[in-house]
């Protein structure tokens, strides 16, 4: 496929992206030497977002291509584009960071950890990363993450903990919520994108993916929990006779009603993912009913989903354009060897549009499999391989310290449950109910 000068160029600032990810903590440090709040010291700071990092450069890209090719090519690009991820991403981080999902959640958490042999705060631990991320194949994984990454941060992250810990915490839950979406056909965003093509429903994820992701998720959690074990007992975790995490002197329990209306909202917009009018509808009623019942809800999170939507978005805007190099690359690997690709590629673009791409080409059966294995196992090694991860980002983000969440650390942390991931996904058998 010969490549266009504007796609060429896109894919410049795309790898300058990519670059740049990785060198969000440097401008962090960088930040921190100016005056704060002095215009030199924001600008820096700007740059250190990890969430803002695709956007800034897709308003590069676009202002190359209206100076290249004129506005009306540019606008005419911009709306052949399908932003629904983004904005579903954004209704549902708000609503599923809400107190009744929470502690709904966090309630379903706590009583599975009940039934582990274990001490209290070992049990909430694995309890947490493995329930939590497997809630992603029924309320979504941006769902998924962003309620596991909130009971974390009440629970383990506001604790003084090692940053080992923290590193190898936030990169357990990635990689699981990367790989817990896969129960179901309509959660997991790089599923979503080949399901209805090639006709795969949730029985046929379950008998491919299902068990092979859930022992996966069980021997990752349980590695890291058995080396971190004599820290996490250590752990003081808060407790309140009324509630369990959110320490708030104003703090209303909300009451059964409450979170069945909540999660009906939620249930809603799941089902209606793929019409952004209907969810976006939704959304407005729901903020409605929030304003009724204020006492019962926390502030609504949405900064960090503005932002994590707009780096979705500036992602679509720029990873759209790499399909010149993408689609000849997926249809001449062997299953092997486009197992691994995929994995390898998911870290530096996004999986969903690794898959997207590879439903455009025509694979057999054995290299379908391999594609979407292989980009859900990577969907946890950087914060751009899979969907939910920059929400996760920004809720956890702010406990790292000045220098923030160093993307190679974030990867290496990742490593050891990729690589379980991928023998499971990889060497166990299909399982036929």
């Amino acid at each position: 496929m010969q490549p266009t000068f504007l796609e060429i160029i896109s894919s410049i600032i795309f790898f300058v992206a990519v670059i740049h990810t990785f060198l969000v903590s440097k401008f962090k440090m960088i930040a921190h030497r100016y005056a704060k709040n002095s215009i030199t010291y924001n600008i820096w700071h700007l740059l250190s977002e990890v969430e803002i990092v695709f956007g800034f450069w897709s308003f590069v890209f676009i202002a190359l291509f209206a100076l290249i090719s004129g506005t009306k090519p540019t606008i005419s690009y911009l709306e052949s584009l399908n932003f629904s991820e983004p904005a579903f991403v954004f209704v549902i981080m708000c609503m599923s960071a809400t107190r009744p999902i929470i502690l709904f959640a966090e309630k379903m958490i706590v009583n599975a950890s009940k039934l582990l042999p274990f001490s209290e705060r070992l049990s909430f631990y694995i309890s947490a990363l493995i329930i939590g991320p497997l809630l992603g194949s029924f309320i979504t994984e941006p769902a998924a993450m962003t309620v596991t990454a909130m009971i974390l941060l009440e629970t383990i992250y506001k604790e003084k903990i090692s940053l080992k810990l923290k590193y190898a915490t936030i990169s357990l839950l990635f990689v699981n919520v990367s790989i817990g979406g896969t129960l179901t056909a309509y959660a997991a965003t790089p599923v979503l994108m080949v399901a209805s093509k090639w006709q795969w429903g949730s029985l046929y994820m379950l008998e491919h993916f299902g068990y092979k992701s859930v022992l996966a998720i069980i021997v990752s959690t349980s590695l890291y929990t058995i080396f971190f074990r004599k820290e996490l007992i250590g752990i003081n975790r808060k407790k309140n006779s009324k509630k369990d995490t959110y320490i708030d002197k104003d703090y209303f329990i909300p009451g059964p009603w409450k979170v069945m209306v909540h999660l009906c909202f939620l249930f809603s917009v799941v089902i209606s993912a793929h019409h952004p009018i209907v969810f976006i509808a939704i959304f407005f009623i729901f903020l409605g009913f929030m304003m009724i019942t204020e006492k019962y809800q926390d502030k609504l999170k949405i900064k960090e989903s503005l932002l994590v939507s707009f780096f979705l978005a500036g992602l679509v805007c720029l990873g759209t354009m790499q399909a010149w190099w993408l689609k000849p690359l997926l249809s001449m690997m062997g299953d092997l060897v486009l197992f691994f690709g995929s994995t390898a590629l998911t870290s530096v673009a996004d999986n969903a549009a690794l898959t997207y791409l590879g439903s455009l080409v025509d694979l057999s059966d054995s290299s379908k499999y391999a594609l979407v294995a292989g980009a859900v196992a990577g969907g946890g090694l950087t914060v751009i391989a899979n969907a939910p991860n920059p929400a996760g980002f920004a809720i956890l983000g702010e406990c790292f310290g000045k220098e923030g969440i160093k993307p190679f650390r974030l990867f290496l942390w990742a490593l050891v449950p990729t690589l379980i991931a991928i023998l499971c996904l990889l060497i166990l058998p299909t399982l036929i109910f």
